[in-house]
Parts: C-alpha cells; structure tokens; sequence
C-alpha cells in the first residue's frame, strides 16, 4: 500500500450543531472518533479531513498572543475541492446554498476550467472546481 499524504483543514466555527449539520447535509461524513461536545472531524475524501472546533478549543492550537479569526469580518483562507465534472460542481454549491450556506462569487467559466463558490454558516470560503483533464498540460 503506497502512502497517502492527508490534509487537515482546521476551522473555528461559530455554532458547532449548526455547521456539523450543514456539512453532513452535504453528503460528508462525521468521524465520531475524533469529534467531542467541541469539535467534529468531518471526512470530505480519504485525504481531506476538515475539523471544525469551537473558537474555545481552536484557541487552544494557536500560537500564543493570536486570536482566532472571524472568517465573517476577514478572509483567512480560500478552499478549493475538485470535481469530477461541470455537473457536480454545481451540485455541490446547490446543496451548500439549500442547505444555509450563501453565495461567495459568481460562477466562473474558463471552457476548460469551471467553477462555483460559497460561504459556510461561519463564512469561509469554498470553491468546487472542475478541469477538463484533457486540456491540462504535464
């Protein structure tokens, strides 16, 4: 078995029941052996773990003297998931919109690369970005 390098995409989030349900209404899944009362650890694909935490327990992880941002007053980061196909990007977004998240940007459309964006209920950014493999170079 060859090694898989993994990420872990640590968020605070804001109302914990709030974001847990919209994230699992996406069709990802919650791994119970790494979620408390104040963090759930929320399986996107074998490599991609996000895990959301309270602002109290985020706080705990970060260097001394910084504060946990508010992703609603200021962007801290842009995430980005691939899709296999134009159709499931815009899958994705639709049920992040239905499902309380709201608008980040227009859809953007290269031809060769497509995409759509949107906030989580604590307002972070999450891209769905489909590229026709074809069209890509080595």
């Amino acid at each position: 078995m060859s090694y898989q390098q993994m990420i872990f995409i640590n968020l605070v989030v804001n109302d914990l029941s709030v974001t847990k349900k919209f994230f699992t209404d996406l069709g990802f899944r919650l791994n119970e052996q790494f979620s408390d009362e104040e963090t759930a650890s929320v399986v996107i694909s074998d490599t991609i773990i996000t895990m959301l935490h309270t602002r109290e327990r985020f706080a705990q992880y970060t260097p001394a003297g910084k504060t946990p941002a508010d992703a609603t007053a200021t962007t801290e980061v842009l995430l980005t998931l691939s899709a296999r196909s134009r159709e499931e990007a815009d899958m994705l977004a639709d049920r992040a919109l239905a499902s309380g998240g709201s608008p980040a940007r227009e859809a953007e459309d290269h031809g060769f690369m497509y995409g759509r964006s949107f906030t989580d209920p604590d307002g972070h950014v999450w891209e769905v970005v489909w590229m026709d493999p074809t069209q890509i170079q080595e």
